[in-house]
């Protein structure tokens, strides 16, 4: 057990579930990806369809709703910290199991709220179990597998997000719409409980080491002192080791403007459409016509990222995603909005692989749980704080188009902050 430690020691040697036909980690990208689509509670793109119910039921304004889920995102993002250093501990199996069974009370929980406590309440425990830890523990369990094929198993388990971005929003709509708001976060929660809390105890193991296998599915080598798989070598990086490098903040910058930026504008996309003429069903339909235009140039994204510059796929993905808010200031037609969609669509698939791929290649993937776990908290940080400024635009001037013109301006300097982002490289000893 020399040289093990957190989450290698409480993990070691559990055997297979089931015995497959292929490497084993390919059924941890699956469920990796099944475990994003089931964050879909609390992500913006479902907590958007809900937002009419609670400004009409609690008898409260777009302002203060937005407030309030932007407060209670940005608390359960400087909490999460706590998350990524229990799963370096206990393991990805054990807390994605925790993860989905509290998820799923939150929403139950959302169900009842009745005043702005509890709405505050409500938003803290979907985003923290939902978009920090449902996002945060799928895609380091599939890095932990993986090394040389990590860009298109990351592609790959990213599809359960896209796909749930495309399913949550109508899907919501029609419960909504059918049985009521309250009925709805009931269903969303029984769901997680019932079926993805089982699928994720059952068949999750942290590291292939622990069941006698290597990264990637690679021939097997001779085992160390300890028993286990000699590991292909790889530099990991300390949370403290990687905050003393200048990559570490510019990433992290860059993993806020996204979040910022697609949140700000998904959480008002009723309001913003509206404005434009725009029903709630066709916003619904856009909602999830943007992630099917992902699915395609994410999965290509993956096998790219594998053989390009990280740092400067990221930068290109940054400049295109000014031309949505460019779009959207002027889509006052159903073919503008559908451009709109498209070319969002296209942005967020490019850009998905990079941003998830750049961590672990830069920085290895012993602390991968604790350095994601801050640098995922940045992204929150980025998600509470953008609806903020769009809901203030509004009430202010009547009308979106100042942050939708100023968000171009954060894109292109998001992309020189990517480009700058080389990889970091360790001081020689006795170096300053």
């Amino acid at each position: 057990m020399k040289g093990l430690e957190g989450e290698a020691a409480v993990s070691l040697r559990k055997p297979l579930p089931l015995r497959t036909g292929f490497f084993y980690g390919w059924l941890m990208v699956a469920i990796g990806g099944l475990g994003i689509f089931f964050s879909g509670p609390g992500q913006t793109y479902s907590n958007a369809v809900f937002i009419e119910s609670y400004i009409r039921d609690l008898k409260m304004d777009r302002t203060a709703v937005s407030t309030i889920y932007s407060a209670a995102t940005l608390t359960s993002g400087l909490l999460l910290f706590i998350m990524g250093r229990l799963v370096d501990r206990f393991g990805r199996r054990i807390m994605l199991t925790a993860a989905a069974l509290l998820l799923g009370a939150a929403c139950w929980f959302n169900s009842v709220i009745s005043g702005p406590v509890m709405l505050f309440a409500g938003f803290f425990m979907i985003r923290y179990f939902g978009q920090g830890s449902m996002t945060l523990i799928p895609n380091t369990l599939v890095s932990q597998w993986f090394m040389k094929y990590r860009g298109r198993a990351l592609s790959f388990a990213g599809l359960g997000g896209l796909l749930g971005a495309a399913v949550f929003p109508p899907v919501v709509n029609a419960l909504i719409e059918t049985l009521d708001w309250r009925p709805a976060w009931r269903i969303l929660g029984i769901l997680l409980i019932v079926v993805f809390a089982p699928i994720a105890y059952i068949f999750v193991r942290n590291r292939p080491e622990d069941a006698g296998l290597l990264p990637d599915g690679a021939a097997a080598a001779p085992a160390g002192s300890d028993g286990n798989p000699s590991v292909p070598a790889e530099d990991s990086w300390t949370l403290r080791e990687a905050m003393r490098t200048r990559a570490f903040w510019l990433i992290m910058i860059c993993g806020a403007i996204p979040a910022a930026v697609y949140t700000g504008i998904t959480f008002q996309i009723f309001s913003i459409l509206g404005e434009q003429g725009i029903d709630r069903t066709a916003t619904s339909f856009v909602l999830s016509l943007i992630p099917l235009v992902s699915f395609g140039c994410s999965l290509v994204s993956g096998f790219i990222a594998e053989r390009v510059n990280v740092s400067r796929m990221l930068a290109l993905t940054f400049v295109m995603n000014i031309a949505a808010p460019l779009v959207l200031m002027f889509a006052h037609s159903y073919a503008a909005v559908l451009l709109f969609a498209v070319s969002w669509g296209i942005a967020q698939g490019v850009m998905n692989i990079p941003m998830g791929l750049i961590w672990p290649n830069y920085y290895g993937r012993r602390y991968l749980g604790s350095i994601q776990s801050v640098t995922t908290t940045a992204t929150v940080i980025g998600s509470a704080l953008g609806p903020i400024p769009f809901g203030w635009s509004y009430d202010r001037f009547g009308s979106y188009n100042l942050m939708l013109a100023a968000s171009i301006v954060i894109w292109l300097i998001g992309a020189v902050l990517a480009f700058l982002a080389a990889p970091p490289r360790r001081r020689a000893a006795g170096q300053p």
